[in-house]
């Protein structure tokens, strides 16, 4: 099936204020529609899997930015935060006044991160473009294609080819691109597009912004080389011992399968306009190494194992993962290496608007407390006469429900709502569920972050409020082990796709795992891991030869709605500049009958 998508641009006029009043962000309008093919690709058996350790909405993309943009950190290593950085990625000058962008033709000035490039030319300083025809696109100002030279000879400089590089101009020297930053000039004179704002920089800060430039994106990328790719995948000690077999069940295969047919690199892509049209022509057919990353010991020790690891097999990104309670110290290593962290498989993911580089398909058991405070908040519930006004929440230490019963406990304190914290010790097997839950009976609603051993555990329902929520990530979706009496009374989370809709979207994991005689043993769990290896796939397929790390979050934040069947256990994913979390909804669930699995939703899919 062809599946395709059209973006339509559509600029916010506010963004640019009168002076002295303050602005904000282009918008931008999505609208489905035809356009060029962009299927998925399926996987192409030697596979390589290294253990280290024994088992213990996008701003506008307008021509208005067609020369600036900034990439995170100095290109692609670590490097400590400078003026020309602060310039480019906040709009914050060193002297700590905001960067003010002023657009001629209408007058209208635009300051501090409204007017920082990086809302452009991301943080990798490629660019982007809209639209499958590329119809709207903004040129990359790494250093190396600002100055590169325009020949097209045999003795063209090879840069790693960007679809929508503009290369018909002479390059750029120190003078020409401060007048382009102050005037919109291009380099050989020719006035930028009548929205490119303009930037009254000083000498000082133009040079630290002209020096960040030249040496962003000139670091080569850990993990590369010309035969080979590195990923590792992460998992935590408290992780399923079960589920991370199946978890590496999965991947294991899908890298044998990737590395199948090794049949090398074409040459590389020129970067002058007549080669660029070559593209279509070029393969990149690196084989994928995996190395298991197993953390061992106390949270706080997960950073040092990992910059360990990291040292000893640099990689060039995280694929998938494996989490227990506990995250924060893998989705921090990630921002501070700037290595990117795609779809790990946690409950609760760190939800942090500031980072970059780790992507997750939902925000889990965040996103279940995002819905359930909807709903509470609504008062929709039909055995509700009126909204709650105290709700307890029961939990265990140490476990997902703790961060998302501080989530719900903070949505709902601006409503005037009391909320009540019943947590129970963290080791699991039921004790002090159900003297937990008849301290209930002076609640208007119960809320309930448990395991599936703590569900079946709680015994008679007499005396529990008229309104129960139960996460169904935690306790176990269809299939959680409710008693009878509970069953009637308890709404469910679910920030899945229904199960009778979703039959389609898994179709083809589910087959492939029976080809490959993987046995399912946490369906959710294997085949969101599938999905997470066919997206990494896809887009180093779109990447061709330019393997830049920031430039992968890029490509998945533009491209990953672009998959509109083969979403896994999820209705659609959308990312954008700056968004973290690919599938932003949910239902609210009830069971149909006392017995089996079968689910009613209250309503159509929750965006909360």
């Amino acid at each position: 099936m062809i599946e395709t998508v059209t973006l339509n641009v559509r600029l916010d006029q506010s963004a640019f204020d009168e002076p002295g009043r303050p602005g904000r962000r282009g918008q931008l309008a999505r609208t489905r529609g035809s356009g060029d093919p962009l299927t998925d690709r399926t996987p192409d058996k030697r596979v390589a899997v290294i253990r280290n350790r024994p088992q213990a909405a996008r701003p506008l993309l307008a021509a208005s930015c067609a020369l600036l943009g900034l990439a995170a950190a100095s290109g692609y290593a670590l490097a400590q935060p400078g003026a020309g950085e602060s310039i480019y990625l906040r709009g914050v000058l060193p002297s700590g006044a905001l960067l003010e962008g002023k657009r001629q033709a209408a007058g209208l000035t635009a300051r501090g991160a409204d007017v920082a490039c990086v809302s452009c030319h991301q943080r990798s300083g490629l660019g982007t473009y809209e639209g499958y025809n590329l119809d709207v696109t903004i040129p990359p100002i790494a250093g190396a294609y600002l100055f590169h030279s325009r020949e097209a000879t045999t003795k063209e400089a090879v840069l790693p080819y960007v679809a929508w590089m503009h290369s018909n101009r002479d390059p750029y020297t120190d003078a020409t691109l401060a007048r382009a930053i102050r005037e919109g000039l291009d380099s050989q004179g020719r006035p930028l597009g009548a929205l490119m704002p303009r930037f009254a920089l000083s000498d000082a800060d133009m040079d630290s912004l002209i020096e960040y430039l030249r040496q962003l994106g000139s670091h080569p990328a850990p993990g590369v080389s010309e035969r080979e790719l590195q990923f590792a995948t992460v998992i935590t000690p408290d992780a399923d011992p079960a589920r991370r077999k199946a978890m590496l069940d999965v991947m294991e295969h899908y890298f044998a399968d990737k590395n199948q047919f090794p049949i090398g690199n074409s040459p590389a892509l020129r970067t002058s306009g007549k080669t660029q049209q070559a593209k279509s022509m070029f393969m990149s057919h690196r084989l994928w190494r995996l190395h298991v990353w197993d953390l061992t010991g106390p949270a706080a020790t997960w950073g040092a194992q990992l910059d360990a690891d990291m040292n000893r097999e640099p990689v060039f990104a995280l694929v998938s993962g494996l989490g227990g309670s506990n995250w924060a110290p893998v989705h921090q290593f990630c921002e501070r290496r700037q290595l990117p962290c795609l779809f790990p498989n946690v409950d609760a993911p760190v939800d942090d608007s500031r980072d970059f580089y780790p992507l997750y398909f939902s925000k889990g058991v965040l996103l279940e407390a995002d819905l359930i405070a909807r709903q509470i908040a609504a008062g929709t519930q039909a055995a509700s006469a009126a909204p709650a006004s105290t709700v307890l929440q029961v939990y265990r230490l140490g476990d997902g429900g703790e961060a998302a019963a501080l989530a719900l406990a903070a949505a709902l304190k601006p409503l005037g709502i009391t909320v009540r914290n019943q947590p129970l010790a963290a080791a699991l097997g039921g004790k002090g569920v159900g003297q937990a839950v008849r301290q209930a009976q002076k609640s208007d609603a119960l809320v309930l972050w448990l395991r599936p051993a703590d569900l079946a555990d709680l015994g008679e329902a007499a005396g529990a409020p008229a309104s129960v929520y139960v996460s169904g990530l935690m306790g176990g979706l269809e299939h959680a082990p409710l008693p009878t009496g509970w069953r009637g009374r308890a709404r469910m989370t679910y920030p899945y796709e229904l199960p009778e809709k979703r039959e389609l979207r898994v179709r083809y994991a589910l087959a492939w795992f029976s080809i490959r005689h993987i046995p399912v043993v946490d369906e959710p769990l294997q085949v969101n891991t599938y999905l997470a290896c066919g997206l990494l796939a896809e887009t180093l397929s779109h990447m061709s030869d330019n393997l830049v790390q920031p430039y992968m979050v890029e490509m998945l934040q533009t491209s990953a709605e672009r998959r509109l069947i083969n979403t896994g256990y999820y209705p659609h994913l959308v990312l954008a500049l700056n968004q973290h979390f690919a599938s932003k909804g949910g239902y609210i669930v009830q069971f149909a009958r006392p017995e089996g699995a079968q689910l009613v939703a209250d309503s159509d899919w929750i965006v909360p």
